[in-house]
């Protein structure tokens, strides 16, 4: 059976998370009580209907109160050794707070909160759920993500099983956009030689020939990766042995075009001849670097 749970702050994409899930087969319930939980794991468990072996809930706090219940049934499942896997979904307060304006939704703490703002409301809900954060086996922070990048993410996450018993995902992303807060690692590429000062592949991305030819052209770039690679060899085994179910590993460069999907792809391709359930995943690939 699959069972995933997805939890996180508000407004930080669980109903799109939601949504990618029942995209690719899984039976989807929101806003599930958090007493419900471990009752409805069971008849999960126990039905003969095989639409039930595929199941994603979204649990928070609109769920009630009882949040220590919930954290509780969340551990002895894994106690347990139950077969289920939490995603949590964050962002950036600042964020949040925008698309909760934009949008005119209430945040469900509002009434609970003495100034009944967004902001306090945020707040009380981070504390609230930082303990799920921490025991999460997924943690996508949605803060510079599309709608279509999340579920494309979520799609690459859910979407078969690993051989290896862990998922190697690989970010690149551009430093003057913010660097990502859910990456278990991340390497800064801008120490090498920059496409972007080439006029004729300035407008172009590292996921075009002339692009990767020229950056892997550049004597630095392959011991660069070299080096890359030969901590990850070493250290992913390590994250396996530990239980980790996905490994983020960041590639940063200035614009997040060039270098860094360059790069990331090289990586994603040695980890997935090694064996390993692997995926890229290039944030700001699209945006212009002037």
């Amino acid at each position: 059976m699959e069972f995933v749970i997805i939890t996180g702050l508000s407004g930080a994409g669980k109903t799109c998370a939601l949504h990618a899930l029942e995209d690719i087969g899984f039976y989807c319930v929101d806003n599930l009580p958090t007493t419900l939980l471990k009752t409805f794991y069971n008849l999960c468990e126990t039905s003969t209907d095989n639409a039930m072996k595929r199941v994603a809930v979204v649990i928070d706090v609109r769920g009630g109160k009882n949040l220590n219940t919930l954290y509780n049934d969340i551990m002895s499942f894994k106690e347990e050794h139950k077969p289920f896997s939490l995603l949590f979904l964050d962002a950036k307060e600042n964020v949040l707070v925008t698309r909760f304006k934009e949008t005119r939704r209430r945040h469900p703490l509002a009434d609970v909160v003495l100034d009944n703002s967004i902001e306090s409301a945020l707040d009380l809900e981070v504390s609230y759920l930082a303990p799920f954060k921490k025991i999460a086996d997924y943690t996508i922070d949605t803060t510079n993500v599309s709608v279509k990048l999340l579920k494309e993410r979520i799609t690459e996450i859910f979407l078969g099983n690993s051989e290896k018993g862990i998922i190697i995902s690989f970010m690149s992303f551009g430093f003057k956009h913010g660097a990502p807060n859910d990456c278990d690692t991340i390497f800064d590429a801008r120490c090498l030689p920059n496409p972007y000062y080439i006029p004729e592949l300035r407008e172009k991305t590292g996921l075009d020939k002339d692009v990767y030819d020229y950056v892997f052209s550049c004597e630095e770039t392959g011991e660069f990766v070299k080096r890359m690679t030969d901590f990850l060899d070493y250290s992913v085994p390590l994250y396996r042995k530990e239980g980790k179910a996905e490994l983020v590993v960041g590639i940063g460069c200035t614009g997040g075009q060039h270098r860094s999907v360059a790069i990331a792809e090289t990586l994603k391709n040695h980890f997935f001849e090694l064996g390993y359930k692997t995926s890229v995943f290039h944030r700001d690939a699209k945006k212009r670097t002037n």
